[in-house]
């Protein structure tokens, strides 16, 4: 009997995709419809005994596993390869929430619970759960472990990686490990949770997690605001800091040519102040209820900076309508650049303090390279991620842009470097970035890298070919 016959033996019919039609959706990635090779099997193990049973035949056997949850990465990290030799398994059908305790403010959750469903269900027990991104209604919390997510929320509650307090895993050998602890404190040794977050199944597959959960912030404040400059920007976060601390929850930087994408290619978008301005920030102030210096401190920040020139124009969400409107533009801007195509993407990280002169430097090395370039620059400002996008000139045949992709991804991974950044902040490496990495990313941390996945996954079945 081979692998995948004992393997559909051990999960049943409800375990195998077998229909191309029905594979199809599970071989395309989220958002860049980039197709992710040809599998030999897809399986979607119901339990976490399934999924170790599967691992285990793949590990007697030499046959390679590719983990998978919602399918909304954008690096390739849960795609097969063209082999036909490779079990995709994907973890959809582990989606119970097995536990919620409000004194212990944790749930536990299996790996392929929606992002929605999970905060659907903290709210339900006046609780948050303190993550945040445009996927959240396909995202699943197996896949945000993998990558360490981050998202709107992260300057305020941290990543994904923030957010564990326990995992369950299955090991490249078929056993499981059991660290599903909501202790906040056990020194017992090192953390052995933190080697999988962030992995993106190279050493294992998370099957459940025990997730921290946070007081609820009903009272909520946004402004949409223009900005002289990214310096502004900066400015504008330290006295938001200055004047409500930790209650600054989201502070988001928005290029005029990133917001274009989504006022002209997605219908309803609409423009929250009257004239157009180079730069925009999206911030968002929330505490309990008890807080209602919250608009008092937000308005007179604002004040402030109009009256030193660093804002130019603002307006305040009066209704949960008007903040949901304001969410809309930032949230459409991948959506309008999907729409428009021809993109080079990137997601990157800098200092905050130095955003500002990457920007202009970045920026004029990219003109030089290819006047009239378009820089579709967004992010999270306050935690120094952006997504740092380029479009060809307007009008322009996109295939010489596209041809010179490899060049100007280096360029900006070079000058990210030269900042003192990341070229991945919460999107992970994946194929995508693997060869920058091995370029860009000192030797000994690599090294240190492959002696982890050798000591936990010597015959290197585990999601071969990602990350290193």
């Amino acid at each position: 009997m081979s692998a995948f016959e004992e393997i559909a033996a051990a999960l049943g019919p409800a375990g195998i995709v077998s229909d191309p039609a029905d594979q199809a959706p599970y071989l395309t990635e989220w958002r860049n419809g980039r197709i992710g090779g040809r599998p030999g099997l897809v399986v979607r193990p119901g339990t976490t005994g399934e999924v170790a049973a599967v691992v285990g035949i793949c590990a007697a056997n030499g046959v390679a596993v590719v983990p998978q949850g919602g399918n909304t990465g954008l690096v390739g990290g849960g795609m097969p390869d063209a082999s036909g030799t490779q079990v995709l398994l994907n973890l959809s059908r582990l989606n119970r929430i097995r536990d919620l305790d409000t004194l212990d403010d944790s749930v536990v959750v299996e790996a392929g619970c929606v992002l929605k469903t999970v905060q659907d269900a903290a709210a339900a027990a006046d609780r948050l759960f303190a993550l945040s991104l445009g996927s959240e209604g396909s995202a699943q919390i197996g896949g945000l472990i993998a990558t360490n997510a981050g998202g709107t929320m992260t300057v305020r509650y941290g990543n994904m990686r923030e957010q564990v307090l326990g995992l369950e895993v299955v090991l490249p050998d078929g056993r499981v490990w059991n660290g599903l602890r909501r202790l906040r404190k056990d020194n017992t040794g090192y953390d052995l949770r933190q080697m999988f977050v962030g992995a993106e199944g190279t050493l294992g597959i998370v099957t459940a997690a025990a997730l921290r959960l946070l007081p609820r912030q009903p009272r909520v404040e946004t402004a949409f605001c223009a900005v002289r400059d990214p310096e502004a920007a900066v400015a504008l976060l330290a006295g938001l800091r200055a004047a409500a601390g930790e209650a600054v929850t989201a502070f988001e930087l928005i290029s005029r040519t990133a917001m274009t994408f989504a006022l002209d290619h997605v219908p309803g978008t609409a423009d929250p102040l009257d004239a157009p301005a180079p730069w925009y920030v999206l911030a968002e102030l929330a505490g309990p209820a008890a807080r209602a210096d919250l608009a008092d401190a937000l308005e007179r920040v604002l004040a402030d900076a109009l009256d030193r020139g660093e804002v130019t124009d603002g307006a305040m969400a009066t209704s949960e309508a008007r903040r949901a409107a304001f969410w809309q533009v930032r949230e459409r801007i991948t959506e309008g650049r999907r729409i428009a195509g021809s993109g080079i993407n990137h997601d990157i990280s800098v200092p905050t303090s130095r955003i500002p002169a990457f920007v202009r430097r970045c920026d004029a090395d990219l003109a030089a390279m290819v006047p009239g370039i378009r820089i579709a620059n967004f992010g999270h400002l306050a935690d120094g991620n952006l997504h740092y996008n380029l479009n060809p000139p307007a009008g322009a045949d996109p295939a010489p842009f596209l041809a010179r992709k490899d060049a100007l991804t280096a360029l900006v991974h070079d000058r990210v470097l030269d900042f003192g950044g990341s070229i991945s902040a919460e999107h992970g490496i994946g194929t995508l970035k693997r060869a920058e990495l091995a370029r860009l990313k000192d030797p000994l941390s690599l090294e240190l890298m492959r002696r982890v996945k050798a000591a936990l996954d010597p015959a290197g079945i585990m999601n071969p070919g990602k990350v290193i």
